[in-house]
């Protein structure tokens, strides 16, 4: 029954990330469901069934029926790995709040402000029931202090290389929303798991990159 559970939440749960993705970026506040293309309103059952705009004709993303069979695979996953310290649901509810922040970053290069707000409230939940208060804010506190750094290198990378190319380049290395999140993170390994984190983070982001730089060389549009 409780297997049954994870699957019927990881589907509910996939609902809520596709809706929360499609009307944060652009409202910035919970909205009714609308059509992504004509921006027509639709009724609750249209969008979590999938069905076409009744306007424009338009269907929904590839991306609403992807998570759609990819939240109950994972919250069945989770049912027999459970990840320790979160609990079953615990790892359901992360699997879901990082699977918000990656839609949105993906498709509008954004974490939002209320999103990570989120993140930091739970992540101070989780992180005093498993690390007490004083790794939890030591933790929250260097994630943030460590990717503000970061950032700070990353804003001076850009300018030498704007002065160097004697031109302005609107591209920035690290949005600010990635050290907020950093501190989410923080607050939820505490201190010193935080470290581990986000040298694993930069070693698997280093890894991803280069197989998407070697791809794109390969099909000479590096």
């Amino acid at each position: 029954m409780t297997f049954f559970f994870n699957l019927v939440l990881g589907w509910l749960g996939a609902q809520l990330v596709n809706y929360l993705a499609d009307v944060l970026p652009l409202h910035r506040k919970l909205v009714s469901p609308e059509c992504s293309n004509c921006e027509q309103g639709k009724t609750w059952a249209q969008y979590l069934f999938l069905s076409a705009c009744d306007q424009c004709g338009i269907r929904v993303r590839v991306r609403h029926l992807a998570l759609q069979i990819l939240g109950p695979v994972l919250g069945g996953l989770l049912f027999y790995f459970p990840i320790q310290n979160l609990g079953n649901y615990g790892a359901v509810l992360w699997m879901l709040y990082f699977g918000l922040v990656v839609v949105i970053d993906l498709e509008h290069r954004l974490i939002l402000h209320p999103v990570s707000w989120f993140g930091g409230f739970i992540g101070l939940v989780f992180g005093v029931l498993n690390h007490g208060w004083i790794n939890t804010l030591i933790g929250g506190a260097a994630g943030f202090g460590i990717m503000l750094i970061f950032y700070f290198l990353g804003d001076l990378f850009v300018r030498l290389l704007s002065k160097s190319r004697g031109e302005e380049i609107a591209e920035v290395a690290l949005g600010f929303g990635d050290v907020n999140l950093a501190g989410v993170l923080g607050l939820l390994l505490g201190w010193p798991g935080i470290v581990g984190g986000i040298f694993l983070a930069i070693i698997l982001g280093g890894v991803v990159s280069g197989i998407y730089l070697l791809v794109q060389s390969i099909r000479k549009k590096y």
